[in-house]
């Protein structure tokens, strides 16, 4: 069934903000609002879930990190975009979505582990703004790429606070007349696993 009123079409001519938020090897259902683990608690995520999407019928195709990246960032399967495994080196020839939203007038940016392919943390086609560390990255004391700077952060500074509070501060300081497209991609909770100080 479609509806088609005035109404609809001039909101659909207005730009969609977006914030897509990736979590690594992060199970389905390990999260507090599902109930499967009694004691855990994600009350952020928990609250992303009742005003946001909650997708719990959601499959990859190759459930590996660099494949999987590569997949949502070109909508490929893995033998098309040729990034079949953890150090398959990117082609140099693939389209990031983001590109797309870039030519639409979107301000994009980029916080966390990039791990595709064979990539170090060096910006990538599509983000107007990058932060972004070498792999699979450290829990404690990272240095950052941020938009082609180096950035070292020390002080027991946990990689999933400074990436969290690195985004909010993008959006806040943003040209707000434009839409925006953010890509937070976490390290945690990524093994060997290191929670923050205030969790121990």
């Amino acid at each position: 069934m479609f509806a088609h009123t005035s109404a609809i079409d001039k909101d659909k001519k207005k730009p969609r903000n977006v914030i897509f938020i990736l979590t690594d090897d992060h199970r389905y259902d390990y999260m507090g609002f599902t109930g499967k683990v009694p004691w855990l608690e994600t009350p952020n995520m928990d609250k992303l879930a009742a005003e946001g999407a909650y997708l719990s019928n959601a499959f990859v195709t190759t459930s590996l990190c660099s494949p999987s990246r590569a997949s949502i960032l070109t909508g490929q399967f893995s033998h098309a975009h040729t990034i079949v495994d953890n150090q398959a080196p990117d082609p140099g020839n693939l389209t990031y979505f983001p590109q797309y939203l870039q030519k639409a007038g979107y301000q994009t940016g980029f916080f966390g582990k990039w791990h595709m392919g064979d990539h170090g943390d060096e910006p990538q086609p599509g983000f107007t703004h990058w932060e972004s560390f070498p792999g699979q990255g450290v829990y404690y004391n990272p240095t950052l790429n941020i938009n082609g700077n180096k950035v070292a952060y020390t002080d027991s500074t946990y990689i999933t606070d400074l990436l969290t509070e690195h985004a909010v501060d993008w959006l806040e300081k943003r040209d707000k007349k434009k839409p925006f497209f953010l890509y937070l991609s976490h390290k945690a909770v990524h093994a060997g696993f290191q929670p923050a100080q205030r969790h121990k």
